[in-house]
């Protein structure tokens, strides 16, 4: 194509330029529009989404690129699970399989990445637990970019479980309701949601056009920044990145002050 060495060097540019102020340690994006994108071409479904998943393979090496520490997919919705066809088995079968290889590649393990499953994920067929445990426990002990998977993830249900579980877990040691309520603070609540451990986001990024988050991280993402793209996820490219990159660092991070 006539325009791909300009791309490329508008590329660099990007980059260089990107380099020179903060990047984001975590990047979380919701993976939209892989249907639209099949059905446009005349395609199946499946085709979309099997298109998004090497996508995700091609961004996560531009994360690594960048060294950014963090990346939170979101692969499925618990509004996904409550379809019972065709689609949804075949959309199951692609996560497993693409989250077993960003585990077990050898680009992925070139990288020490750490692999993670967030969400409600006993909702998710036994096969599809069981796959996605076998990634995570495969990569526990790498110290490289750590890669969140949300399958099964809704942000209201998340918010929900860790309510649930701090109740339950202040019960056992004692406390009464009366007692819960009266000191329960912001940070007693992040510590029972679903990865304690990963930082907030700080950019969140939508492709297909779409604005709006539809629950993704709600309690994470209270002082992060987005950006909406407007390509399909298997349309998403380099240059797409980097412009959300350069976005996030013009602008002035008050987190609420």
């Amino acid at each position: 194509m006539a325009s791909a060495p300009i791309y490329r060097l508008y590329e660099a540019r990007l980059e260089r330029q990107l380099r020179s102020a903060p990047l984001p340690r975590h990047v979380g994006v919701i993976l939209d529009g892989n249907r639209r994108f099949a059905t446009e071409r005349g395609d199946a479904p499946a085709v979309g989404h099997a298109a998004g998943a090497r996508k995700i393979h091609e961004f996560l090496h531009w994360c690594h690129e960048l060294e950014l520490p963090y990346v939170t997919l979101w692969m499925l919705s618990t509004d996904n699970l409550a379809r019972d066809d065709d689609e949804l088995r075949a959309l199951l079968d692609i996560i497993t399989d693409t989250v077993a290889a960003l585990a077990t590649d050898e680009h992925a393990q070139s990288r020490g990445q750490r692999v993670s499953a967030v969400g409600a994920l006993d909702l998710l067929p036994d096969d599809v637990q069981v796959r996605l445990k076998e990634a995570t426990e495969a990569t526990k002990a790498n110290t490289g970019m750590h890669v969140q998977v949300a399958v099964g993830y809704g942000g209201r249900r998340e918010i929900t479980d860790a309510m649930r579980s701090l109740l339950l877990d202040r019960v056992a040691a004692g406390d009464t309701v009366e007692e819960i309520a009266e000191h329960l603070t912001p940070d007693d609540l992040s510590r029972h949601l679903y990865a304690s451990d990963v930082p907030d986001p700080d950019l969140i990024i939508r492709t297909s056009g779409e604005i709006r988050l539809s629950g993704f991280l709600l309690w994470q993402s209270a002082h992060s920044e987005f950006h909406f793209a407007d390509p399909y996820w298997p349309a998403f490219r380099r240059v797409d990145f980097l412009r959300a990159l350069r976005d996030y660092q013009a602008r002035v991070r008050r987190f609420g002050r």
